[in-house]
């Protein structure tokens, strides 16, 4: 955004406005009193130096649909905002990147001009239980098939924490606890990593840092130092609460794993062009191994079977086999907890998913701010991947990717 005078004051033209501005040009003359020119003076004149133009990854179809779907979803279920991000799996580039938020006066829901994807930090939820079984896959302490016996609460420091629902004590597979989303199961999985390797892993996957965006303001999360958890906290990070992550940071972390085990930094400028309409291309996105491609390949067959047979299978689509993970984040509240003055809760309900599910391509996130507490639609599974969903085939059909000849994942 630039103010009237063509200035960057926000997003990219404050970022590149050194680029983008270019240099004025000046004249200098020698002059005598009263301003008049010297005859014969040496006069100089240096020329204006024309900005350049930035070449950007986002996709027009795609960041279109993009904002199209989100308005429908935010109205439809009365929410506060939404967000979407679609990144390439491999080259880290974003082709679309969007937001939309209710007006708080006139109560209608516009599309926003704010880099609410890196600024807006908030409580994953259980997208970030992904983090943890990789972790212990990649350790070796657990495998899909380790079975722990599971409870449906259990005390940890001094409170009681629970899964999402009552159930019996069950004997799940790690596979089966990422399924069906148990927050006592992942801890499980999480007090076999232990505590100091399971925050490294969550630094690895990007988490407490900010992203090479580089956007202004673009926040770094809410992301304690391993020591520094107490209590229950301790436990809590595991399935994502205790923490906060912006959405840019959170498909960056997931993509690492449909991008087999590579954790590729996001990218927004593909080049500069010169006023001589020269291109200098920007460098690849930076990358590094966070898990290897064995244990991102047992996590891609367990989202899928969080897609087919879990608590996202509203992201099924048709066409193709997805997989991904869904999160249902509690909104932390200005009094310091989570229930406000009348005790109601805020939830950010997400859902971040890749596909085709065989060979990853596109990573995708849809996160909707504060569903109504009270519907079935305050979760990932209900208010985010549907959206998923929808956008599936849009996103496939203007990249040209079709789906591979492998059958349906989710098949009966």
């Amino acid at each position: 955004r630039t103010d009237i005078d063509g200035i960057g004051i926000a997003g990219l033209e404050l970022q590149y406005d050194d680029i983008l501005s270019g240099q004025n040009g000046s004249v200098t003359r020698q002059v005598a009193p009263g301003g008049r020119s010297i005859a014969g003076s040496e006069n100089g004149t240096e020329g204006a130096v024309p900005g350049e133009d930035l070449i950007l990854t986002l996709d027009r179809s795609i960041q279109f649909t993009c904002e199209q779907a989100l308005l429908e979803r935010v109205e439809n279920t009365s929410s506060k905002a939404g967000t979407c991000i679609v990144m390439d799996a491999q080259s880290g580039e974003l082709y679309a990147m969007a937001s939309v938020k209710r007006d708080t006066e006139s109560n209608e829901v516009r599309i926003t001009s704010g880099n609410h994807a890196a600024v807006d930090a908030y409580e994953p939820g259980s997208v970030a239980k992904v983090i943890t079984i990789a972790a212990g896959l990649e350790t070796g302490v657990v495998g899909p098939n380790t079975v722990f016996n599971v409870p449906w609460r259990a005390q940890y420091g001094d409170d009681f924490l629970r899964d999402s629902h009552e159930h019996p004590d069950e004997d799940m597979t790690v596979r089966q606890i990422l399924v069906d989303s148990s927050n006592i199961g992942t801890i499980k999985v999480q007090e076999e990593v232990q505590l100091r390797r399971h925050w490294d892993f969550m630094r690895a996957f990007g988490l407490g840092e900010r992203t090479a965006l580089d956007f202004p303001n673009e926040s770094a999360g809410i992301f304690k130092e391993w020591n520094d958890l107490h209590g229950s906290e301790k436990y809590t990070v595991s399935y994502g609460q205790g923490l906060a992550s912006t959405p840019i940071q959170l498909i960056s972390a997931v993509n690492a794993i449909a991008n087999d085990g590579l954790y590729v930094a996001p990218k927004l400028v593909r080049g500069f062009v010169g006023d001589d309409g020269d291109i200098s291309p920007t460098a690849p996105s930076a990358t590094q191994e966070v898990i290897s491609p064995n244990a991102a390949e047992v996590m891609q067959s367990i989202m899928t079977d969080v897609v087919c047979s879990g608590t996202a299978t509203r992201a099924q689509v048709s066409s193709f086999n997805v997989a991904g993970k869904t999160g249902t984040g509690l909104k932390a509240q200005p009094n310091g907890g989570y229930e406000d003055e009348f005790g109601v809760r805020s939830y950010y309900a997400s859902f971040v998913g890749f596909f085709p599910a065989e060979d990853p391509q596109i990573t995708v996130l849809i996160s909707i701010d504060e569903p109504p507490a009270g519907t079935i639609n305050r979760f990932g599974g209900t208010a985010a991947a549907p959206v998923f969903a929808r956008l599936v085939p849009t996103i496939a059909h203007e990249l040209g990717i079709q789906p591979p000849n492998s059958g349906a994942a989710c098949a009966g």
